[in-house]
C-alpha cells in the first residue's frame, strides 16, 4: 500500500482539469481525485456517465447543473453528492481562487 495526501503534488498551472485514478477495484470500481481551478463544462455538453459517481468536496467550491429533473447543486467543502448513471449533468463552475479537490467513487 502507497499512502499519500490529496492536498499534494497539485501543479501551479492547470489548463484543464487533472484527473487521477487513486484506487481500481473490480469491474468499473474506481476512486479519483480531481483537481479544478475555474474550470467548467462547455455550454453544449452533458457528461452522460456509464456508472453512478459519488462526489466529495473536499475544497474550494462547485456548482453542478443537471438536465433532466432541471436542477442546481452548489457544493461547499464537505459537501457530498450521488449521481446516478446516466443522469445528464455538467460543471457550471469550480472556484477561479484557488484549487477545487474532489474525491470521487464510480461503480455500476
Amino acid at each position: 500500500m502507497t499512502p499519500g495526501n490529496l492536498f499534494e503534488h497539485i501543479p501551479g498551472a492547470l489548463n484543464e482539469e487533472m484527473i487521477e485514478v487513486l484506487a481500481r477495484g473490480s469491474g468499473d470500481f474506481k476512486i479519483e481525485r480531481i483537481v479544478s481551478r475555474g474550470h467548467e463544462s462547455p455550454s453544449d455538453f452533458w457528461y452522460d456517465q456509464e456508472t453512478t459517481e459519488w462526489v466529495l468536496l473536499l475544497k474550494g467550491s462547485a456548482i453542478i447543473l443537471f438536465e433532466e429533473p432541471e436542477e442546481t447543486i452548489s457544493l461547499e467543502p464537505g459537501d457530498w453528492i450521488e449521481i446516478a448513471a446516466h443522469r445528464r449533468h455538467r460543471v457550471d463552475s469550480t472556484a477561479k481562487e484557488a484549487e477545487t479537490v474532489w474525491l470521487a467513487v464510480h461503480w455500476k
